[in-house]
């Protein structure tokens, strides 16, 4: 079972990236191994542990995937390369006093077997152990995790479709993505881009991001499946005689109907193929106008004397 670094490091786990610093930097100055000439070995594995642990408790990103999967899962998952990227350790090192060699890591660390030194491998200068973990170099391929992205896109976007470019965050780089939205994808549906998710680990396979697709609230229209609804008020004389209106459509065309005579309160006209594109089908939904009859708040007398007419009428 590997370590717990916030043991290694005496910290608890709500402890700030002020804490972590200042506990490294206290144990950097104590198990540095020119500091300890008489037991250097000792010193030399004590100082691996709390440089692996501050890099990765100092990072945000590594330090939520630690508590997320443990010690042992996290280890099977990062490779050294991935645990070291953008570490600040020689930085700290060359504060506290350690100049020349003492704040150059593959100094410090690349004993050779018979009291000689020998070259370090540096991935992409990132890893400032290099071969100093060959010993867990060795595990099986993993594959990287999963990436989750809430995309919110307009009503009229899931009409002809559309291309984003989001931006997220991989370990200490911001990676910008080009999305292509298909038309005719509805709220809640997922999109999966295979291989944009985080890294693989010891030449394992990207993980792949997913896209959660919201739709942002319209003014005017409302969707229902791949039709599209709009609420259109008329005078009460236009629904008693029947009249031409206009209507718009979510394309942004305007659509002339005919009201038929003796039209009610709620009536649905359609409008065949002015809906939504079928999600990667041929066909489109269709457009319904909402009919809704409007009362006048205020009428004049001579509307009231005419109105009283019609009800004598039966009207």
């Amino acid at each position: 079972m590997a370590e717990d670094y916030y043991k290694i490091l005496g910290v608890d786990k709500n402890a700030s990236l002020d804490d972590i610093k200042k506990a490294y930097r206290k144990l950097a100055l104590k198990y540095h191994p020119d500091r300890n000439p008489a037991d250097k070995k000792k010193a030399e594995e004590q100082f691996k542990k709390i440089s692996e642990a501050y890099a990765v408790l100092s990072d945000d990103e590594k330090r939520r995937q630690y508590d997320q999967f443990g010690s042992d899962q996290f280890n099977q998952r990062f490779s050294r390369e991935d645990i070291f990227r953008g570490a600040d350790l020689n930085e700290i090192l060359r504060d506290l006093g350690f100049g020349g060699r003492g704040a150059d890591f593959s100094w410090i660390f690349d004993l050779g077997g018979t009291g000689g030194r020998r070259t370090t491998r540096v991935y992409g200068g990132t890893d400032p152990f290099g071969d100093l973990f060959e010993a867990k170099a060795g595990r099986m391929p993993v594959k990287g995790d999963d990436l989750h992205y809430n995309l919110t896109i307009t009503l009229e976007e899931t009409l002809r479709g559309t291309e984003k470019t989001i931006s997220l965050r991989k370990a200490d780089r911001v990676e910008e993505i080009n999305v292509r939205i298909p038309a005719g994808i509805n709220a809640g549906q997922k999109l999966r881009l295979s291989g944009k998710g985080m890294p693989g680990h010891a030449g394992g396979p990207a993980g792949d991001l997913y896209l959660s697709i919201h739709i942002k609230p319209h003014a005017v229209f409302e969707r229902e499946g791949d039709d599209i609804f709009v609420s259109i008020p008329i005078k009460f004389s236009q629904a008693v005689m029947g009249a031409s209106i206009d209507v718009p459509t979510l394309s942004g065309t305007i659509k002339r109907i005919k009201v038929p005579a003796g039209t009610q309160d709620g009536t649905k006209i359609r409008l065949k193929g002015f809906g939504i594109p079928h999600f990667r089908e041929s066909g489109k939904g269709d457009q319904y106008v909402r009919i809704s009859i409007t009362v006048p708040r205020k009428t004049t007398d001579k509307q009231m004397e005419l109105i009283k007419k019609l009800a004598e009428e039966g009207m």
